[in-house]
């Protein structure tokens, strides 16, 4: 007996050749982590963190804003 998983929201689904937005803040955690760890050489930290920002600047714009709690109306006491 097999068992379909449903994929989770902003994942692909499984066999997809898609990117998902969580691939892509993957991505940008993983370039701070190997940053950190001394992985680039200097002359490729320009390119490397052009890079890191657009797609940190994709995610920024691609995340759906919280709408704020609209303000609950007082009504005045009689």
């Amino acid at each position: 007996m097999t068992t379909e998983q449903t994929p989770q929201p902003g994942m692909p689904a499984a066999g997809s050749s898609q990117l998902a937005l969580n691939d892509l803040a993957a991505v940008v955690q993983i370039i701070d982590i190997v940053s950190r760890r001394g992985a680039f050489e200097g002359t490729e930290l320009t390119a490397i963190g052009a890079l890191r920002t657009r797609f940190a600047d994709f995610l920024k714009a691609s995340t759906p804003k919280q709408e704020e709690p609209a303000a609950q109306m007082i009504e005045p006491k009689a």
